[in-house]
């Protein structure tokens, strides 16, 4: 008796790997595990859309290596910054190779993958409630991890089910459904939040302009405005327990990232504001080098000087080589030239494509909704850059599974 190991159950294991090995937070291990997938799942055509946004990371990262031979920076921190610049190059590449290879059910594939890793952050909570103690939504999120994107992504799908042509019983439907949107809330992560309404209104179709969707926006808009507003009313304090605490970080949220002055001796204002703090020392230090470095910013091994050492993860820094803004990391690496690169392949996103498929046209969608959301989260979490994120094998995916629904209805007709 043999037992025989199919090529496609080694692919749907490759990606599961590189889609779950992130929330592990060891980017040494991402890299190593994605670097190989991506050399290993090769493949000898790619699309124009494809060549076009992994160009835009390469040619961010090629203006980073010129610039950096003007400067004497130390090899460590240049090796560094090159594998954490090319991550969003291996996602797309990895998502497209791998759906190329298992495509015809591959949003069953990412639903099952999100429900294992729902399973492991339920668990995980779980044991950090009943050994650890956790209490607040600080200790939850410290030991279950402070966002996941893809679950959100997984929630969408499984939301729009049939417009993603699932094929999943009802009642295994719902039970992955509701297993999946529990832990995605449980992180309790606000750009999570903001992330489902994006996808979800993208999903049904607001985000073209008619009549229709400026009521559906406006109104959502009025909503939010009304929700922020009674939170300002009930005034949730800085150190409460619970909910509140989840409530006191969405009042901040819309000064957090914006401020231009912050006092970095009141330990309130510097702690609560500290990507914004970031911020204004890398446009202070880019300006103060003339008009190339903030054309080219200041290339590969490049550092921000936050002038005071401050806690980061399990260490002290004062000098970081990578931001919470992405769009700060791209100014400080390859400047203004870069960060117009970059909206660009967020362009690329938002660029419908034409078809009378409806899955494709779903896909579509999603890929236009992943667009407006990659504007805010390059703000405020690195977008792609992100090393404990995934979209770029998502976005991959999605664009490989949609070229190959629209050439299948051409071969048909």
């Amino acid at each position: 008796m043999s037992f025989k190991i199919q090529k496609s159950h080694i692919y749907i294991v490759t990606l599961a790997l590189c889609i779950f090995i992130p929330y592990f937070n060891n980017y040494e291990i991402t890299f190593i595990l994605w670097s190989l997938s991506s050399i290993v799942t090769v493949t000898m055509l790619y699309s124009k859309t494809i060549i076009k946004l992994m160009t835009c990371y390469l040619l961010i990262i090629t203006i980073a290596i010129v610039v950096m031979l003007f400067y004497d920076y130390g090899l460590y921190y240049i090796i560094r910054d090159i594998t954490y610049l090319l991550k969003p190059v291996m996602g797309l590449a990895i998502g497209y190779q791998l759906c190329k290879r298992c495509y015809s059910k591959i949003f069953e594939i990412l639903v099952y993958i999100a429900f294992f890793i729902a399973i492991y952050h339920i668990l995980t909570l779980f044991y950090a409630v009943v050994i650890h103690q956790a209490r607040t939504v600080n200790d939850l999120r410290l030991f279950g991890g402070y966002f996941s994107d893809f679950e959100v992504y997984a929630l969408i799908i499984l939301i729009f089910h049939k417009k993603f042509e699932l094929k999943i019983s009802k009642n295994y439907l719902t039970a992955i459904t509701v297993i999946v949107a529990i832990s995605a809330f449980l992180y309790l992560a606000r750009t999570n939040f903001i992330q489902f309404a994006i996808l979800y209104l993208a999903m049904m179709g607001y985000y073209k302009i008619n009549r229709n969707s400026m009521i559906v926006i406006s109104t959502v808009a009025i909503s939010a405005l009304l929700f922020y507003t009674t939170i300002l009313y009930i005034n949730p304090k800085r150190n409460g327990e619970g909910i509140e605490a989840l409530l006191y970080k969405i009042k901040i949220a819309p000064v957090e990232p914006f401020k231009t002055r912050i006092n970095a001796e009141d330990y309130k204002d510097f702690n609560d504001n500290y990507r914004s703090y970031e911020n204004i020392h890398t446009v202070r230090q880019i300006t103060s080098k003339g008009h190339l470095a903030v054309l080219f910013g200041e290339g590969m091994g490049s550092r921000v000087d936050l002038k005071r050492e401050v806690w980061l993860g399990d260490m002290m820094l004062r000098h970081i080589s990578f931001l919470h803004n992405g769009f700060m990391t791209v100014l400080l690496k390859s400047g203004l030239t870069g960060i117009l690169i970059y909206l660009y392949s967020i362009y690329l996103l938002l660029k419908t494509r034409p078809s009378t498929i409806p899955i494709v046209k779903n896909v579509s969608l999603l890929l236009t909704g992943t667009g407006i959301f990659m504007i805010f989260s390059s703000w405020v979490f690195m977008g792609l850059y992100n090393l404990l994120d995934s979209k770029s094998i998502l976005i991959g995916l999605l664009i490989c599974y949609q070229e190959i629904r629209s050439k299948q209805k051409i071969i048909v007709e």
